[in-house]
């Protein structure tokens, strides 16, 4: 749909438009209060009896992880057991109040997004939608919130145990020195008596320039009809925005109040690094500085700050992290900037699911590859439906799938990974938004240039593949080369390989430990199991004669038979451009 041009056109659309969106939010808001109480109460009540009933395993079981540690030293365990009690009741209250506090958020609000959601363009049926959407998915959605808690809780927790326990080659030692905790302490709590305070206050200034700028931004795209207001389904919910937009100011100044203590206590670690209580000191004055320029920038305000801002690393390069000016890539400026740029050539948006729902995809395109190599057994599959956790299928099959999009990304030559399409690049720019998953892509790029550096082979690739899928199984790895000779590697090389392949398989468990993944890795060792259970006694026709079919090559045929989900892509074009915004791929979300 083409926005109006001209300011009456525009008035008379906002207008039309008023008691339509009303109408919308009114039977949102009453889904929401019903729908709310509900799933307040499942996931309290869910949430709540995970964290009560493990607690006991997660006091034993982290006392027994810390002692038997063999990377951290006897004083950092003892100063570690003393301050777990805390931290354990910590847990407890959080955690059960940010399950009270979050399940009801959710109850109240999906149901109304979900509400607008239903009249976007091109859906059948609006009208029911309208009612349905909402009720239903998001009592489902609350208990898959439960049970991802829960694989959190059990399945991630234990992975991290067992890392800690488990000491490798390439990890470091670490302990702590006595003499430098007092003034550390002491700066901390300096820190946090002058940083909240001080942050809160400024953060509190700053809210109604945020709020009515904010406004004003909102307001200018709904009668223009630009930014968010461009496509006519997104109208509604871009709506829900300006009335919503007083509950982000207040979001963001307790984030900032929140964060000042954190910030505040982050003065004793530098005191701590550079063993100097005078640096300590400096950060704590430092800090204020560092969020007034953050915060300036975010609003669009003048550079600089009228803080000061001592220098507290006596390495200057160390502190790069909080210097110089801050990019504004999230800035309003910046997006006015480059709003009419971006309806011409639109951004691409990738959802962390997407990309996990591709990972599977992947997995399940190389399972069925290896199992016809006989590299994937009958064997690795039962142990991956019992206890034992098989390592192939668990950890080896995904960081297979994962090493060769970083080596599709080295023989593309990108400068990000390069996906199964072919085509989308995932780049530091249209990365997922959350923080956290900073921590997943950047390894990964690094290892990425390492690896270019290195120029393998292709036989190389291939041992590294089978490395990284065996897990390190020696015996197997020499199996796997009966039929063909195994490439002659130089004692250089190999290491170079198995540093590789260890690195490529802790990256893989730290994805393991996405709340999501768990749920997909079930779904996909049931499906193995039932499909085992189906087929090992069936067989295959081969040149008129009936033969035995190898067990997982029946498995993976019956379960990759499936045609594979590629990303969702939505365009956001003009509306002159009708065919060509037909024309653009769902295979990712686009903004």
């Amino acid at each position: 749909m083409e926005p109006p041009k001209g300011i009456r056109a525009s008035l008379l659309q906002f207008f039309i438009f008023l008691p339509y969106f009303i109408g919308l939010l009114f039977l949102g808001v009453i889904k929401g209060i019903v729908l709310c109480p509900l799933v307040c109460l499942v996931v309290t009540i869910g949430n709540s009896a995970v964290i009560l009933s493990l607690l006991p395993v997660h006091i034993v079981w982290t006392f027994y992880s810390i002692v038997r540690a063999k990377q951290i030293g006897p004083i950092l365990k003892f100063f570690l057991c003393l301050c777990l009690p805390a931290a354990i009741i910590l847990w407890l209250v959080l955690g059960i109040l940010a399950s009270v506090l979050g399940g009801a958020l959710y109850g109240f609000l999906s149901p109304i997004f979900a509400t607008f959601d239903a009249v976007g363009e091109g859906k059948p049926y609006p009208f029911f939608h309208c009612f349905y959407d909402g009720t239903w998915s998001t009592i489902k959605r609350s208990f898959t919130v439960v049970r991802d808690f829960k694989d959190v809780c059990f399945h991630s927790y234990f992975s991290l145990m067992d890392e800690l326990r488990i000491c490798c080659p390439d990890q470091k030692h670490y302990e702590i020195r006595l003499h430098q905790l007092p003034g550390a302490m002491i700066v901390s709590a300096l820190g946090i008596l002058v940083d909240f305070p001080v942050i809160s206050l400024v953060a509190i200034c700053k809210s109604p320039y945020m709020l009515f700028k904010g406004w004003h931004r909102l307001f200018q795209d709904l009668i223009g009809r630009e930014g968010p207001f461009l496509e006519t389904m997104c109208v509604p919910i871009a709506g829900l925005v300006i009335l919503l937009w007083p509950l982000a100011v207040v979001g963001a100044v307790l984030g900032s109040v929140v964060s000042s203590i954190f910030l505040g206590a982050y003065a004793g670690v530098v005191s701590y690094q550079e063993s100097s209580f005078y640096y300590g000191l400096c950060f704590v004055v430092a800090s204020v500085s560092i969020y007034d320029e953050y915060s300036t920038d975010i609003l669009d305000l003048p550079e600089g700050s009228c803080f000061p801002r001592p220098k507290y690393r006596a390495n200057e390069t160390e502190s790069t992290a909080f210097s110089g000016p801050i990019p504004r890539i999230g800035s309003v400026k910046n997006n006015a900037s480059t709003r009419e740029g971006s309806v011409k050539v639109p951004m691409i948006d990738i959802k962390p699911l997407d990309l996990l729902e591709d990972l599977f995809v992947e997995c399940r395109k190389f399972g069925e590859a290896l199992a016809s190599k006989g590299l994937i057994n009958c064997k690795d599959i039962e142990e991956a439906r019992s206890s034992k956790r098989s390592q192939v299928i668990s950890v080896g099959l995904p960081a297979y799938a994962l090493l060769y999009e970083v080596l599709r990304s080295v023989k593309a030559n990108t400068t990000g990974l390069l996906l199964s399409d072919g085509v989308t690049e995932l780049t530091t720019k249209n990365r997922p938004k959350d923080a956290f998953f900073d921590w997943f892509l950047h390894p990964f790029l690094i290892l990425k240039e390492q690896m270019k550096a290195t120029n393998l082979s292709e036989e190389e690739e291939e041992y590294l593949g089978r490395l990284v899928l065996l897990y390190g199984d020696s015996e197997r790895l020499k199996n796997s080369y009966a039929e063909s000779a195994s490439p002659t590697l130089t004692e250089r090389k190999r290491a170079e390989l198995d540093a590789f392949a260890r690195r490529i398989q802790g990256l893989t468990k730290t994805v393991s430990r996405y709340p999501t993944f768990r749920r997909h890795f079930v779904c996909l060792v049931k499906k193995l199991s039932e499909d085992l259970d189906l087929n090992h006694d069936g067989s295959v026709k081969e040149e008129g004669s009936i033969t035995e079919a190898p067990a997982p090559v029946k498995i993976f045929s019956r379960m990759f038979s499936k045609s594979q989900r590629s990303f969702r892509r939505k365009g956001s074009m003009n509306g002159s451009d009708q065919e060509t915004r037909k024309g653009v791929s769902r295979s990712v979300h686009i903004v």
